[in-house]
């Protein structure tokens, strides 16, 4: 369980230099090296200028090229980079708290190593927050305009266009004060899902306001995957109800205040349809919405029918996983 630490100047002291920067950008890296690479490219682009800011990757236990991507960017020495590395895997919620906490700037960004800043990103997130260390500042993400062929119907990828009461660390600005109150993320969160919102619920709960800055856009990667990793991430929800337990106001972000995706109520309605369409036929128009649902979700990929398809797997799947997590963690939700 032991880190290992990296600086791109060994000569320097981190703890002690005077000259700290504007912001710090942490970022946990698992077994990401092609998309690792694709986000440091893009750090060197920013507009802040290099002087202001610091990158900081946690190489929580990767077993690909990932430390060789990092050496040759230590080498590169374009950013400010400190690398560190965990032996083994422990989670998103520990590398970043590794991360932040040997961060030198006021400001800490987060971001996520399947994502591309784009090059204003920086200093969008740190004109919104006005160096009021009382605002979180949240920016908008999108997915690679490259990689929008690559969506079908078992691709993830991540679309936020304001304000989310999850507070998605794919793009987000904390100041370092406001983590330091609350003691970072909760390390109890082993996988990742949930933290994030935790984290971000924890700090409103203590005072802070959140802002949103369209103009901070990050492009996230569009991840081609088979069914069953897709269904993998369906199975997260079981671990995603510990941030709504923890944090009961999340609760009104629940459709009808007790279902964990809008989906989940039309599919169920839709399977009762199916049910009672065996004696009353006319109960068959109660699938509607579902129906209705389905195609407004697959629309946006190449392959509309086998999208929709699919999202009748993957809803079920993931009210079943919804289902464990709410007898796991004793809170009522579908």
């Amino acid at each position: 369980m032991s880190d290992d630490v990296v600086h791109a100047n060994e000569h320097l002291d981190h703890a002690t230099v005077g000259d700290r920067p504007t912001v710090s950008v942490v970022a946990a890296t698992h077994d990401r090296a092609d998309r690792l690479r694709i986000m440091l490219d893009a750090l060197r682009e920013q507009t802040i200028g290099p002087s202001a800011f610091e990158v900081i990757v946690v190489d929580d236990g990767s077993t690909d090229a990932t430390p060789e991507v990092l050496a040759d960017e230590l080498v590169l020495g374009v950013l400010d980079l400190t690398v560190i590395r965990f032996d083994d895997a422990g989670g998103p919620a520990r590398a970043r708290n590794r991360g932040w906490r040997a961060a030198r700037a006021a400001l800490i960004a987060f971001t996520d190593d399947d994502c591309a800043p784009t090059p204003g990103w920086l200093d969008a997130l740190v004109a919104a927050g006005g160096g009021d260390p009382g605002v979180v500042v949240q920016g908008a993400t999108a997915p690679m305009p490259g990689e929008l062929d690559r969506l079908d119907a078992f691709a993830k990828t991540v679309h936020i266009t304001q304000a989310t009461p999850h507070f998605e660390t794919c793009n987000i600005l904390y100041p370092r004060r406001l983590l330091e109150d609350v003691g970072g993320f909760d390390e109890r969160y082993g996988a990742p899902a949930g933290e994030d919102s935790d984290l971000g619920c924890r700090v409103r709960d203590a005072g802070a306001t959140q802002r949103f800055a369209p103009e901070a856009l990050v492009h996230h990667a569009v991840h081609v995957r088979g069914p069953r990793a897709a269904l993998g991430d369906a199975l997260m929800a079981t671990h995603g109800v510990q941030a709504y337990k923890q944090n009961p106001e999340l609760r009104r972000h629940l459709v009808q205040g007790v279902f964990y995706e809008r989906s989940h109520p039309l599919l169920m309605q839709a399977a009762l349809a199916l049910y009672l369409t065996r004696r009353q036929p006319v109960a068959a128009a109660l699938a509607l919405p579902y129906a209705a649902h389905l195609a407004v979700r697959a629309r946006a990929t190449r392959t509309p029918l086998k999208a929709a398809a699919f999202g009748v797997v993957y809803d079920a799947v993931q009210i079943a996983a919804t289902v464990r997590g709410a007898v796991r963690h004793r809170f009522p939700v579908v």
